[in-house]
């Protein structure tokens, strides 16, 4: 299985849960539900401190930049982020009903349905809430920020890498087998038709919504300096594709790099952004989120208003911080406030990760295609900024 990319081991899962649940008998299913329950409450135990590990570190790291270049950057980021979110929702909302029409999995976290539950159950209580591990995160992260030391950050920056390292080399590698289980379980319940034509209806969407934003990013940057969009989007292109292979936006910013700087953009820009948008600049990510959070609610009959969803979506802008370093790390970082915020529990949470898994790497090559978008307009507006600061 490590000779497959994480894409190809999660299709694996999900196809060999679907055929191996068809005929495997109670106990063999009990089995994987047992190791789901176990890895489930490990989950919930590490989300405060995929939190801490992310934000802090991110917060911190950035309040070291340089002044007016790093807040733009961040502003214009977070921006970009949020309207791809609004973006998703509205029209999530929009086709949902239409192409969920009918379908429905309310049953399935309910403890009287058919799904089997494991043999025993292991809990493990998180050392604190996901918004007290919010607040530790802001706190640590603005004053570490404040007061420019190197100690303190280092030490974050270490406690980082330990997190990285616990999502890559325990979360991700048994994300299938948990993957696995949930399908095998929903099949042997007769619940499974219903997910995989979720599977396939959001997933088209999603990749429209994607390509349609990209449009969109380079339609404002292509206005604000004066180029083709277009030949902006196929300058890009090689970020694309190197990200759908890597899945990190971290590992594709050599590629995001070379390619950003024959947008007509300076290269100490280029140099100082790229790099930072690797880290905070998710708009990809968001419209994945938002779009596999909001079917897995319309399923449960619990469809959401914007004026309760947009706290969860502010609050995920900041909370995926330095999420892209690790595969799946969006989702990761997501989970506390999709437990906290829109009252998803543990099958909910399972399905989540199942959907946005599945085509994660698309979402990060829009991520870093994006980059280019938002690196073009910044140059434009500094550009700008210092033609007016040497008119007398």
């Amino acid at each position: 299985m490590k000779s497959f990319g994480l894409l190809a081991r999660i299709i694996t899962a999900i196809i060999l849960g679907i055929v191996i649940g068809s005929f495997a008998n109670e106990f063999f299913i009990r089995l994987f539900a047992t190791f789901n329950g176990i890895f489930g409450n490990f989950l919930s135990f590490i989300i405060p401190f995929i939190i801490i590990g992310f934000i802090a570190p991110g917060i911190g790291t950035m309040g070291r930049g340089a002044g007016k270049l790093l807040g733009l950057s961040t502003v214009l980021a977070y921006i970009s982020t949020i309207i791809a979110g609004i973006f998703a929702f509205f029209v999530a909302k929009m086709l949902y009903p239409a192409i969920l029409n009918n379908q429905s999995i309310q049953q399935l976290s309910d403890p009287t349905n058919s799904l089997l539950s494991g043999f025993f159950d292991l809990p493990m209580t998180p050392p604190f809430e996901v918004f007290t591990a919010l607040l530790i995160s802001f706190v640590i992260g603005i004053g570490m920020a404040a007061i420019k030391g190197d100690f303190l950050l280092n030490v974050m920056i270490d406690f980082r890498d330990i997190v990285q390292l616990v999502i890559g080399k325990l979360i991700i590698p048994l994300l299938p087998i948990h993957i696995f289980g949930i399908f095998a379980n929903m099949t042997y319940a007769g619940q499974v038709a219903t997910i995989l034509s979720v599977f396939a209806k959001v997933f088209i969407m999603i990749i429209l919504l994607h390509l349609l934003y990209l449009l969109f990013q380079y339609s404002v940057a292509g206005a604000a300096s004066k180029q083709n969009p277009f030949v902006m989007l196929k300058e890009m292109s090689p970020a694309y594709f190197t990200a759908l292979g890597t899945q990190s936006s971290a590992a594709t910013i050599p590629v995001s790099l070379k390619h950003a700087k024959s947008l007509n953009v300076k290269n100490n820009v280029a140099d100082f952004t790229i790099p930072l948008f690797a880290n905070i600049h998710l708009s990809g990510s968001t419209i994945t989120l938002v779009s596999c959070s909001l079917a897995v609610l319309f399923l449960q009959g619990h469809p959401s208003t914007f004026s309760s969803y947009m706290p969860f979506l502010l609050m995920l802008g900041v909370t995926m911080i330095a999420a892209p370093g690790v595969p799946g790390g969006a989702v990761m970082a997501a989970i506390g406030l999709l437990e906290s915020m829109l009252g998803f529990d543990q099958m909910m949470v399972s399905l989540m990760i199942a959907l946005y898994l599945a085509q994660d790497s698309f979402g990060t090559a829009t991520n870093v295609t994006g980059d280019g978008a938002i690196t073009s307009i910044i140059d434009s507006i500094n550009k700008r900024m210092k033609v007016s600061n040497d008119t007398p």
